[in-house]
């Protein structure tokens, strides 16, 4: 048994996750990289993570669309490497829009199953290691959950869904394991330059309260607030938006 608590992000190769990997790894925990696809940036970091302190991070591959009983050898695997985990965080996830009239089922099964099937069933399968810890769970929602996006309804119905998953799953773990939940809002522009032109980033970035974006480091520190110093907090939805989901 190590002394380090160890925590699994889901899609921590690059952008929010990478932050919080290395946020999390600067406070002493060991680090699990998930990643699907982005294989060089997730060796990368697990790489740049060991040199600053050896045998502190690894990396997991896996295609969170997969069969259940495939998501859960991610789980296996991953208390395999140290022994124990403490901490998953469920922050993989598809976004991209889906107007109405040209939702296809592949759509469907995509934006559903990294948003929402995948942490159930991620959750479900270190739900008897995290209670050996006392450990907990975060899931990366978002402000869309509560207020929807024009042409993202697949989308914002996956994170409502997570949401209410939250809620429920703090009730099914409790007392041992503490769920809960942020809703970021304009703390990353999506990769794709074309989905927000830079008139819409500056028309969302008015309605935040504080008048400006956040930043990955953001959400890393409420990570770290869920993580270190809530432990007494569970079931909740902590919104790190500036704002903005009080000015819709």
């Amino acid at each position: 048994m190590q002394n380090e608590k160890v925590v699994l992000i889901t899609g921590a190769a690059k952008r929010v996750g990478a932050t919080v990997a290395r946020s999390l790894h600067a406070h002493g925990m060991r680090v699990i990289i998930h990643y699907s696809t982005s294989s060089d940036q997730a060796h990368a970091l697990r790489d740049e993570l060991n040199q600053a302190r050896p045998n502190s991070a690894s990396c997991i591959q896996a295609n969170l669309l997969d069969h259940a009983t495939k998501l859960s050898q991610v789980i296996a695997t991953a208390v395999e490497t140290w022994g124990q985990l403490d901490v998953l965080i469920n922050n993989a996830s598809s976004f991209y829009p889906t107007p109405l009239g040209q939702i296809t089922e592949e759509n469907w099964e995509d934006l559903i199953g990294t948003n929402l099937k995948a942490p159930l069933f991620l959750a479900q399968a270190a739900a008897p290691y995290l209670t050996k810890q006392q450990g907990c769970i975060i899931n990366m929602v978002d402000i869309h959950a509560q207020q929807p996006l024009k042409s993202y309804p697949v989308y914002c119905a996956a994170k409502a869904g997570l949401l209410m998953l939250t809620k429920a799953l703090a009730k099914e773990l409790g007392p041992h394991v503490r769920v809960n939940a942020i809703a970021p809002g304009p703390v990353l522009w999506p990769d794709q330059q074309n989905e927000l032109d830079k008139s819409m980033q500056e028309k969302i970035i008015s309605r935040t309260l504080l008048k400006r974006p956040g930043s990955p480091e953001d959400i890393a520190k409420a990570v770290n607030f869920f993580i270190f110093q809530a432990g007494y907090v569970t079931g909740q939805i902590l919104a790190v938006d500036g704002g903005r989901s009080l000015n819709f």
